[in-house]
């Protein structure tokens, strides 16, 4: 055991961070052996076999050119559900389980129709879908391959979404799904938000590996996909409707006044964990009521 680790050590501690080593260790040892935590300090195996020494060694190689852990093994926590993921995916963050908490927490009572534009790999539209067993859960993306994984996901939690391959930028008022309107009383979405000025500082792991559709927009447009989500959504949501974005931190102000442009009320702006704006939300109400907005 003491001498595996070492050698995990010496081969990944110049490009990761103590705490990260350990937990990369943990990780590893329990996809290989299949032995949790618990048994893995107390040393509940004596040796390994050359397959799963071969295994470690393949891991440890593709890790070594920045691939990020979740994609070399295929799989992912989110919200204390498992997920599958791929590079068709983005990797779910812990900002986006905060996003998750925040609608769980002021879910309707009953029944509730939720929409999640730009699924991905599914992780907030499966995590709803699991929580409100009562709700009917639609997910679109423009992404195949990412529905792929999305519908993967669905069947691995044992829930039912309705996915959908959808380019929300060509959709326009001629749209059949927009004239049917009134159809949700959520709609959440996760854009793509990074600008590509920002590309400099962002770490090979992501730059290499995760699917740039889903991450970066032009700096001239940054707000490119929330004008035309919150657009549409206004003849997507039910009276009262409520419409959340997960979004860039640096672009609060500038979506808190977009939304207002569009004659959102009840405009609430809020900090993740780390003390950034990172999530806000718009409700969509009957014309002629007061707007209230919100700095949490």
């Amino acid at each position: 055991m003491q001498e595996l680790t070492h050698y995990i050590r010496q081969e990944l501690g110049s490009l990761y961070t103590h705490t990260e080593l350990f937990a990369l260790i943990r990780i590893i040892l329990e996809e290989v052996t299949g032995i949790d935590n618990t048994g893995i300090i107390s040393d509940k195996f004596n040796h390994l076999s050359s397959s799963e020494l071969s295994k470690i060694k393949d891991i440890i190689g593709r890790l070594k050119k920045s691939e990020p852990i979740q994609y070399v093994l295929g799989k992912t926590e989110f919200y204390g559900l498992n997920f599958k993921v791929s590079p068709d995916v983005l990797i779910p963050r812990p900002e986006t389980e905060e996003l998750v908490e925040w609608i769980l927490s002021e879910k309707a009572a009953g029944p509730v129709s939720i929409l999640d534009i730009g699924t991905g790999s599914g992780c907030i539209a499966v995590t709803l879908a699991k929580k409100l067993p009562q709700a009917e859960v639609n997910a679109w993306d423009i992404s195949e391959g990412a529905l792929d994984i999305a519908r993967e996901n669905a069947r691995i939690n044992n829930v039912t979404v309705n996915f959908s391959n959808q380019d929300v930028l060509s959709i326009n008022e001629d749209n059949e799904i927009i004239s049917e309107g009134g159809k949700y009383d959520v709609i959440i979405s996760n854009p793509p938000y990074v600008m590509d000025s920002e590309k400099k500082s962002m770490d090979d792991n992501v730059l290499n590996y995760e699917p740039h559709v889903a991450l970066f927009v032009e700096d001239d447009n940054p707000l490119l996909f929330y004008d035309k989500i919150s657009t549409i959504a206004l003849d997507l949501l039910n009276d009262n409707g409520k419409l959340y974005f997960e979004i860039n931190r640096d672009k609060g102000d500038d979506i808190l006044h977009l939304l207002k442009s569009k004659g959102y009320d009840q405009i609430e702006l809020r900090r993740d964990i780390s003390g950034n704006f990172r999530m806000i939300k718009g409700v969509r109400t009957v014309s002629g009521s007061k707007q209230t907005y919100n700095h949490e």
